[in-house]
């Protein structure tokens, strides 16, 4: 179905081809999973299928891809529309319509189906991705993650035999992506789709695929093997196969319910030991909030913060070439976003009579302020509405210094409005908002950002200059830092990057790693992140754990928002469970998510009844 034979691009300006020596094939009616560090050309491999690259990027690319016999060389994206359905990375890229029914239909109209077809299929998928409940909301008004569910509804609904998918599940709870992904294998199994799909995630989508394509490096050429063989060798993996990588399994597993027959013994060895402090007690009771950064005040911030909180406009990224199978024009583009962190996620039903947490779980001693530690935030009794739509309720939230909180919950539970309420983007309906001493809402953004920084789910949103050199320049001179301040925090975040890069042309991971850097040049004592893990590969998280540990340490308050149960297994100190628009439970993150089908890590899932939460916990105990 898709057969890409020794392909290489090279993008203009570039000394050296994003992707070179491509040459496999995917049958007809199978999954297959690309798989690889950030930056090492997944989205090139995917854009070459439905013909973005090289009609739309720009670029030279040489070989052959074909799709259902049809040459992408010679057949423009429009030319294969009926053929390919096509999912990047930001899915506000590809919206057309302002509503969920219309844009599930703009599809099928754009090719001419009947109208009784176009309201099956409508129907269809609305029940089959869970949105029956949104079609008649605005897009512009959905969380990131129902925005993302809306978009590959789109592409579902004209009955591709082709798709393509760019991290479909990034920025989906774990319910919506076990749907999604549910929803995948019966187009493979039962329609014979034929799926080729890019993910970091590999814990929640390596065991559906038939095959996987390992691309090691940049310009390297993929390996293509089965699931288990080729994550023997990849260097990013999965807990699972951490696990049993650490443990000495053969082969290796790829779910929980295969490690977990396998574990016994190592359930044995670990019995008489304790897991160790991975996260670290949160030394709140010991540390100040660290000192204000005097110089944060500057345009920038102020500019920031003003885009920032625009509201829920869409975000747009275009760029054109006139690429061609020998050579291309420059590519150009422009891309414009605003924040969507203070966005209402979803309709949420009458009120009821407790507005109290369901569960509130006690915080173990080590990890709990001393009475006299100042508060880096406070929230008591926060309500928001928004476009009629009841975002919280009844919220009460404390953040100390050295405290790292994670916020989890479905798609749609009121996190990222949370955020944006600490953060002044949201303005309180009902109850109070307090940081560093005062009304986010009601505080200039010069003075704001001297206490709080956020990074959006949109990482562009914070970006605007021409390079990574610039955009690092501009923000050592707004934090007032030591030159070349921000360019370390890039480089400890996402290695190889170079300076004259546009951000425009950074994969969705490494303008998150751009855009952390630029906030936490200036350190503020209060850090707020959306979804700081979407894109990101396993080295990459890995070192964005250690910097937000270090900046835990220091004695600065964090608190992200996240669908990544690792993520907040190996960092965070307290979880706080949402749901719609309401605090259900708030305590140690062991206590939390060990509890929890939906949330519990990989790690916590294979060893129970033991309470281990991550590999390194069991290593550390094993050494």
């Amino acid at each position: 179905m898709i057969r890409f034979e020794d392909v290489s691009v090279t993008y203009d300006g570039a000394a050296e081809p994003t992707v070179a020596g491509v040459d496999f094939e995917v049958p007809e009616g199978e999954l297959v999973l690309l798989v690889g560090p950030s930056g090492v050309g997944k989205s090139t491999i995917l854009g070459a299928v439905s013909g973005l690259v090289p009609h739309f990027t720009g670029g030279t690319l040489r070989g052959r891809v074909t799709v259902a016999g049809r040459d992408t060389r010679t057949h423009k994206p429009r030319e294969l529309a009926d053929v390919v359905g096509t999912v990047g990375q930001d899915p506000l890229s590809h919206f057309v319509t302002d509503t969920v029914e219309d844009e599930l239909a703009y599809g099928m109209e754009s090719l001419g189906l009947a109208p009784e077809v176009m309201r099956r299929r409508v129907e269809e998928t609305l029940d089959l991705l869970g949105l029956a409940a949104l079609r008649d909301r605005p897009i512009a008004t959905l969380s990131g993650g129902q925005q993302q569910r809306v978009a590959i509804g789109s592409v579902l609904t004209p009955h591709p035999k082709v798709l393509v998918l760019d991290e479909p599940t990034s920025a989906l709870d774990p319910a919506a992506a076990e749907e999604v992904l549910a929803v995948l294998q019966r187009l493979v199994h039962d329609l014979g789709t034929t799926v080729l799909m890019a993910e970091h995630r590999l814990e929640r989508v390596v065991q559906y695929a038939d095959q996987v394509v390992l691309l090691p490096a940049p310009g390297a050429a993929p390996q293509l093997g089965a699931p288990a063989d080729i994550m023997a060798v990849s260097p990013v993996y999965p807990p699972v196969v951490a696990l049993g990588r650490l443990a000495d399994w053969t082969p290796l597993p790829l779910t929980v319910r295969d490690a977990r027959r396998r574990a016994a013994p190592l359930r044995d060895r670990l019995a008489t030991r304790e897991p160790g402090t991975a996260p670290a007690a949160a030394p709140a009771a010991a540390l100040a909030a660290p000192d204000t950064v005097s110089g944060a005040d500057t345009a920038r911030s102020a500019d920031t913060a003003r885009r920032a909180g625009a509201g829920a406009s869409t975000g747009a990224g275009t760029a054109s070439g006139a690429g061609t199978a020998d050579g291309a024009d420059p590519a150009s583009g422009t891309g414009t976003g605003t924040g969507t962190a203070g966005v209402p996620a979803r309709a949420v039903p009458a009120p009821r009579a407790a507005s109290r947490p369901l569960l509130r779980l006690r915080r173990r001693r080590d990890a709990a302020p001393a009475e006299d530690t100042p508060l880096v935030a406070e929230v008591r009794g926060l309500g928001v509405r928004r476009d009629g739509v009841r975002a919280l309720r009844g919220v009460d939230l404390t953040v100390a210094p050295g405290e790292t909180i994670a916020l989890m919950g479905r798609n749609g539970a009121g996190k990222s409005t949370l955020l944006g309420s600490l953060v002044g983007l949201v303005q309180p309906t009902a109850g109070q908002v307090r940081v560093g001493g005062a009304t986010p809402h009601r505080t200039s953004p010069r003075e704001l950002v001297r206490r709080v920084g956020l990074v959006p789910q949109e990482p562009r949103d914070l970006l605007y200059a021409d390079t990574v050199a610039a955009e690092c320049a501009a923000a050592d001179q707004d934090a007032q830092a030591a030159p070349g301040a921000c360019r370390a925090l890039v480089s400890e975040l996402l290695p190889g990057v170079s300076d004259a890069t546009h951000p425009r042309d950074l994969s969705e991971g490494q303008r998150l790693a751009l855009a952390l850097a630029v906030v936490l040049t200036a350190r503020p004592p209060l850090l707020l992140l959306d979804e700081p893990t979407r894109g990101l590969d396993y080295g990459a998280k890995a070192r964005l754990v250690a910097e937000l540990r270090a900046l835990a340490a220091a004695g600065h308050a964090i608190v992200l928002a996240t669908h990544d149960v690792e993520l907040a297994a190996e960092l965070a100190h307290r979880v706080v469970l949402l749901a719609e628009g309401e605090v259900i439970a708030d305590g140690p993150t062991a206590e939390v998510v060990v509890s929890s089908p939906s949330y519990a890590p990989q790690v916590t899932k294979i060893l129970a009844p033991q309470r281990w939460l991550t590999v390194a916990q069991v290593r550390e105990a094993l050494a």
